[in-house]
């Protein structure tokens, strides 16, 4: 049989919040991470009121099925409990949560999700997203709305359609049972991970790792040298051979709920030792909030209809623009054009002296001068001196210069 065999987590605020809002829990059974919306006025008390009702149910289970379903159970009582507080604490309003937890039956993994949070599973050196993102992009992605590439981009990205908190009176939650396998790492975090470093650098610090909390906190250090806006919570559970000495898996708290909270939905199990990874945060660009809105189909489109008609305006002012950076460099090279034509210069083609006009440059293939006049007068017949000058060419601000240039070198020729 296939069982988890050890687990490691760490949280971290980010380089720019002021508070963790995130949660995370490793336990006997039981895996998750939730990750609070609503401000410093909410959110952290949401991911840790949640949490500390579900730390309940990391147990044994007859069944997959039957932990699947406590799971959501708990997590629709949850979310009426989080709006209980915000009817005692209307201050509150508008806080939420996402949760993406994971319950190991044996060799079986029990799922449920909803928000933004991912279930990833490491197995046979490649990376795969378990859950899919319960987000406003991602619904217009798995509706050909939008390209990938361009909900990445999309100004409605932090928008969440599905989340625990007092804004559903009966969400919906994503349930599904899995099989493990010996070697399996399965990852649940929240999006200060997976918005911010890319896929193959968790699949490579999943690779190179020397332990399982080794590879938990180079994906920290990698979302802080990203910038890390947001906060960070990570939580892995590597499956092996239930045959293989047993290593006593310790349970552990990360992030808002691992520090006293103000509402508590239940006390903290004495056996759970709370940790936390301190870094030395810096400053980085402010991230955006996460925040739910109902959503309908005919919204939907709406909302793309306004998308493609900002690209289209975009799209518009950027060619107006380019055009016009390209009417001023042609603006640019015709009037400095016209300026080398009120220029002149006296040179030879070899045999008689010439004026030039225009100077003597050329662009490409394109020359800046040309014959203006043809005087007549043999190069030979000028003295050493002159014919040398002639041949170096001799500047002349205008024609009237330029002619008088070759009166006096035919006076003096001849």
């Amino acid at each position: 049989m296939t069982v988890v065999v050890q687990s490691a987590t760490a949280s971290h605020v980010g380089r720019v919040r002021s508070n963790n809002q995130d949660s995370g829990y490793c336990g006997d059974h039981l895996f998750l991470v939730a990750d609070g919306m609503g401000g410093h006025a909410g959110g952290d008390v949401a991911s840790a009121v949640t949490l500390n009702m579900l730390v309940e149910l990391d147990a044994e289970y007859d069944s997959p099925e039957q932990a699947a379903e406590a799971l959501k159970r708990r997590l629709l009582e949850a979310n009426a409990e989080l709006r209980r507080h915000v009817l005692d604490h209307p201050e509150l309003a508008g806080m939420g949560t996402t949760v993406s937890g994971m319950i190991t039956v044996g060799d079986k993994v029990a799922i449920a999700h909803i928000g933004d949070s991912r279930i990833y599973l490491f197995r046979e050196d490649e990376l795969t997203q378990i859950t899919s993102d319960h987000t406003f992009v991602q619904r217009l992605v798995d509706s050909g709305r939008i390209t990938k590439e361009e909900a990445a981009s999309h100004p409605r990205r932090s928008v969440l359609m599905r989340v625990l908190g007092d804004v559903d009176s009966s969400p919906e939650v994503d349930t599904l049972v899995m099989t493990a396998q010996p070697g399996d790492v399965w990852m649940a975090c929240s999006d200060g991970l997976s918005d911010y470093v890319p896929q193959d650098e968790v699949l490579a610090s999943l690779r190179s790792r020397r332990t399982l909390q080794s590879a938990v906190d180079q994906m920290v250090d990698k979302a802080l040298s990203h910038g890390a806006p947001d906060n960070v919570t990570i939580v892995l559970a590597e499956f092996g051979d239930a045959a293989a000495p047993p290593v006593p898996l310790q349970r552990r708290i990360v992030g808002s709920a691992a520090q006293p909270v103000v509402f508590q939905a239940e006390e903290t199990p004495a056996d759970v030792r709370p940790i936390t990874r301190r870094l030395i945060p810096r400053r980085a660009p402010i991230v955006e909030q996460t925040h739910f809105e109902p959503v309908t189909e005919d919204y939907l489109d709406e909302l793309v209809a306004q998308q493609r008609r900002r690209n289209l305006r975009r799209r518009l002012v950027g060619v107006l623009a380019a055009l016009l950076v390209v009417l001023l460099v042609l603006l640019g090279l015709f009037l400095g054009y016209q300026w080398t034509q009120t220029r002149y210069y006296v040179g030879t083609d070899g045999s008689s002296v010439i004026i030039y006009r225009g100077i003597q440059q050329n662009v490409g293939p394109f020359s800046l001068s040309s014959v203006y006049e043809q005087t007549g007068i043999p190069l030979s017949e000028l003295r050493t001196y002159d014919r040398q000058k002639v041949e170096q060419t001799i500047s002349a601000d205008s024609l009237e210069a330029a002619q008088d240039i070759v009166e006096r070198l035919g006076t003096e020729g001849g």
